[in-house]
């Protein structure tokens, strides 16, 4: 019989249904589509520990069986969602933190007395807390005229701060840091800012803490 062209082609088409489908255009195979059986992936094979195979284990093992390729395997889908839930925490917390911050500094500092005048003669000084139960201040009277207040913690360390009036100074004896007695202004040693200044109101005789002051500089 002559070769025909048109029935060659046909019996070509029948090979392969999806020979002149738009996603096989330019291919040359001819092959069925259903000739290509699936096959394992060898991430996905279940081997027991002592090498046997699968039907040959107890059937617990079987019920519960060992992927060891998976199982030291890291998927890049379960690293990406790690680096995403890790991610999202570490800004979750941010937030909070900045949240917590924009809430304290809004919250009006409280009002508090801190002693009258006859309770800090001039040259002493009066220990008290302020904003907070832990949180350590000191009242200076340099002269007649002069009340101011710091912090006591040192800005290096935290270690207590004490008045050395006849030096004009705020020593920390902990590592040797000097601040300026009346302005609280860093000048020697390690402490790298200025002591946090109380603000005062004075009331008739009164003195009391109306604020905090963080400075730099």
């Amino acid at each position: 019989m002559p070769d025909d062209p048109q029935r060659r082609f046909e019996q070509d088409r029948a090979l392969d249904a999806r020979l002149d489908a738009p996603g096989r255009e330019g291919l040359t195979g001819t092959a069925r589509s259903d000739v290509y059986a699936p096959t394992r992936d060898p991430d996905d094979v279940t081997v027991a520990p002592d090498g046997r195979p699968m039907g040959e284990q107890p059937q617990w093992r079987q019920d519960f069986p060992i992927d060891w390729p998976q199982d030291q395997y890291v998927a890049r889908r379960d690293l990406a969602k790690f680096l995403v839930l890790t991610s999202g925490a570490f800004v979750a917390g941010q937030a909070w933190i900045a949240a917590q911050h924009l809430v304290r500094a809004r919250r009006a500092p409280p009002r508090v007395r801190v002693a009258s005048l006859a309770e800090v003669p001039v040259g002493t000084a009066k220990m008290f807390r302020y904003p907070g139960d832990h949180d350590a201040c000191l009242l200076l009277r340099p002269d007649a005229d002069t009340l101011v207040a710091f912090s006591q913690a040192c800005t290096h360390l935290s270690c207590a701060v004490v008045p050395d009036f006849a030096g004009g100074t705020l020593v920390c004896p902990c590592h040797h840091g000097y601040f300026e007695l009346r302005t609280g202004r860093n000048i020697a040693g390690p402490p790298p800012r200025p002591l946090p200044r109380v603000e005062l109101e004075l009331v008739g005789d009164e003195v009391y803490a109306v604020g905090v002051t963080a400075r730099t500089v």
